[in-house]
C-alpha cells in the first residue's frame, strides 16, 4: 500500500489572502467538477447522487478510468474513496489550521493493482503519484486563489 501525506500553507505573500470558507467552497467545485483544478485529470462527471454529502464521479486521470465516492464532510475535508479502476483506496483533502495559519492537507492510501506491495515498482509508482498530487494541490489552491479575486475565473 502506498501512503502519502502533505501539507501546503493556503496563504503565501504577493497571493489573495484566502479564508477556511474560501478554500472549504473551492474543495467542493473540486469534488464536483476537478478539471479546473487537476491539470492531469481529462474527464470528470458526476454519475450518482445519493444526498447532499455522498455522491460518486467517474474520473480519468492519468490515462486510467476511476469511480469515486465523494463524501463532503463539511468544513474541512472531503474524502474520495476509489471503488473502481486499477488503483484503488483513499485520497482525503483537509483544511488544517485557522486564520492566517490555514494548510491544505492532502492524504493517500492507495493499492496499484497487479503491483506487489513494498516492490520497486510500487516505489515508482507512489514517487510519480506524489508529484502528480502535490501538482493537483498547488494547482486547486492557484484554482481557489483566481476565484477569490474573479467568481468566474473558474467554472464549475
Amino acid at each position: 500500500m502506498i501512503f502519502v501525506s502533505h501539507q501546503l500553507p493556503v496563504n503565501v505573500p504577493g497571493e489573495p489572502h484566502l479564508t477556511q470558507q474560501n478554500v472549504w467552497d473551492g474543495l467542493v467545485l473540486k469534488a464536483n467538477n476537478a478539471l479546473p483544478f487537476v491539470p492531469s485529470m481529462t474527464f470528470c462527471e458526476v454519475t450518482q447522487r445519493y444526498g447532499d454529502t455522498v455522491f460518486d464521479r467517474d474520473i480519468d486521470f492519468r490515462g486510467d478510468r476511476f469511480t469515486e465516492r465523494i463524501t463532503l464532510e463539511a468544513p474541512h475535508r472531503v474524502v474520495f474513496t476509489r471503488i473502481a479502476g486499477p488503483v484503488l483506496g483513499t485520497i482525503a483533502n483537509e483544511i488544517e489550521g485557522a486564520g492566517d495559519d490555514l494548510q491544505l492537507r492532502f492524504s493517500f492510501a492507495l493499492v496499484v493493482a497487479g503491483v506487489e506491495g513494498g516492490s520497486d515498482a510500487e516505489q515508482a509508482y507512489a514517487g510519480s503519484m506524489t508529484g502528480d498530487y502535490l501538482k493537483a494541490v498547488a494547482a486547486t489552491l492557484n484554482a481557489m486563489r483566481r476565484l477569490a479575486e474573479d467568481p468566474a475565473a473558474v467554472s464549475a
